[in-house]
């Protein structure tokens, strides 16, 4: 039955957009960018900056969505596994709520569709239609459209190009640098942001305080009944909407205790889809039903075997590559499910075990990589780890690992300094403000956060005491009272 579903997607596709079917395979990676140029004006995190829920939704799946484009232009592609993505869209003068949420107070919906397509132009026009906006610049497009060899297709950034400022004229978009730039203009200073807004933080803090504490007492008290090692949130959301999922989790465990106690040592985290993490977390997604809730706690066991699994793999990939740790981090990959993250090992050992790269045993050990499906060729991070990709070279990458293994043990011990630097200017900044607590966004580096303490110290904030501060990329006050400052703050007109 499923031969069936391809052509009949495409079928729909071809009713839908008739005029540029015939150009299905001769998208470049370049013109996909062009295309998308209203898409990505409608969902840049940018301009979420008041919304750090959807903020984040956005980034995380804007990554995915690179992932996927870049994948359809790898040469020899024959499928890719379909890819759901959550999108907040903005509300443009193209973007229309026919067929979608509507737009909320705030200006924005949300979108939700399931990438499953072949070919860069249909994936356009798909993203495109799903999030409602205009499609008839396509067809000019298409006019210069001509065969690229793939190899040659540029990879797809995770943030829109800068635009001439013609283009605004004539489509009469607003232009986002100018809109940041009125915003940097009225938020120069730290200071004078904590002036404006601390008494609303004050206020909000305030009002949040009983919820806080509810939240806390149906946390503890879950992790005690389901004996779980932890309960966390992938996204920022308020403690309102954390309190209500907590209920949610209980109200089912009330009703299968037994089915939910299958977690047992495990960290539960409430996300954007249902599953087990790469790292081997419980994803319950907090768009899904109980019913879907309750089916992924009776597949923990599969889940846990296809860990076990994973675990051997990466051991595998480890002794051919002398020694060195695979390691995924949350903090800098997309959000990968555990079968997704097996796919892409298995990918990568059964190359390496092609090639038999001669690697000295134990050579490489204290050394960490990264496999990345998103890349063409493999770099050091500043963290100190190796970012492989899966369809890597094996020889570019036996060269590349041995000459690029001192710096990466330099760079290790360099993250370990750092760490500890950190957390002794967040404990010191803590106790000289009086703060609740003092913490970052994952995307914040070691780097950020010492540069922005160190100037911290040396200043006079009243405001907050007693506060919960986020070190970020923006000012923001949360819903429930907790300060967003951006790390790179300056009492003077903003860093750029």
């Amino acid at each position: 039955m499923f031969c069936h579903l391809r052509p009949m997607r495409r079928l729909c596709l071809e009713k839908i957009f008739p005029h540029w079917f015939p150009y299905s395979r001769a998208l470049s990676g370049a013109e996909a960018v062009n295309a998308l140029r209203p898409f990505y004006f409608a969902v840049h995190p940018d301009f979420f900056g008041q919304h750090p829920v959807e903020r984040e939704i956005n980034e995380n799946s804007l990554k995915r969505l690179s992932v996927y484009l870049e994948n359809l232009q790898k040469p020899g592609f024959k499928s890719l596994k379909p890819t759901q993505l959550t999108f907040y869209v903005r509300e443009t003068d193209q973007s229309s709520s026919d067929g979608q949420e509507p737009f909320s107070t705030s200006g924005f919906r949300a979108v939700k569709f399931t990438l499953h397509t072949r070919d860069l132009l249909s994936t356009v026009l798909y993203i495109l239609n799903s999030c409602s906006l205009s499609v008839e610049h396509i067809q000019s497009l298409n006019t210069n459209v001509h065969t690229q060899p793939l190899k040659e297709a540029k990879r797809m950034p995770d943030r829109p190009i800068k635009w001439d400022k013609s283009y605004y004229s004539f489509t009469g978009f607003k232009d986002p640098d100018e809109d940041l730039e009125q915003v940097s203009r009225m938020e120069t200073t730290l200071t004078s942001w904590l002036d404006n807004n601390g008494k609303s933080a004050v206020k909000n803090l305030k009002n949040s305080l009983p919820l806080r504490k509810e939240l806390d007492r149906l946390k503890d008290e879950l992790s005690h009944q389901l004996q779980l090692s932890d309960i966390r949130w992938q996204r920022s959301w308020g403690v309102a909407h954390r309190c209500s999922q907590l209920h949610s989790l209980s109200r089912l465990a009330q009703q299968n205790l037994e089915t939910l106690k299958k977690a047992k040592g495990c960290t539960i985290i409430f996300t954007d889809r249902s599953g087990m993490s790469a790292v081997g977390h419980v994803m319950l997604g907090t768009m899904d039903v109980h019913h879907h809730w309750t089916k992924l706690f009776e597949r923990l066991p599969s889940y846990f075997d296809l860990q076990r699994r994973l675990m051997i793999l990466e051991d595998q990939i480890s002794y051919l590559l002398g020694g060195i740790q695979v390691v995924y981090i949350e903090e800098l990959q997309p959000v990968l499910t555990l079968e997704e993250y097996y796919s892409l090992l298995d990918v990568f050992y059964n190359r390496l075990l092609k090639s038999r790269i001669p690697f000295h045993p134990r050579s490489l050990r204290g050394l960490q990589m990264m496999l990345n499906s998103d890349r063409y060729a493999p770099s050091l991070h500043e963290l100190g780890h190796f970012n492989i990709p899966t369809l890597c070279d094996p020889a570019n990458l036996q060269w590349f690992i041995l000459t690029k293994a001192q710096q990466a043990r330099e760079n290790m011990k360099r993250k370990e300094e750092l760490k500890v630097i950190e957390n002794e200017l967040i404990q010191a900044s803590t106790k000289k403000f009086s703060l609740e607590k003092l913490y970052k966004e994952p995307s914040i580096s070691s780097i950020q956060m010492v540069d922005c303490c160190k100037r911290l110290l040396e200043q006079s904030l009243p405001y907050l005491h007693g506060m919960h501060l986020c070190i970020s990329h923006f000012y923001s006050v949360m819903q429930d009272g907790d300060l967003c400052i951006p790390w790179n703050w300056k009492n003077g007109e903003a860093i750029k």
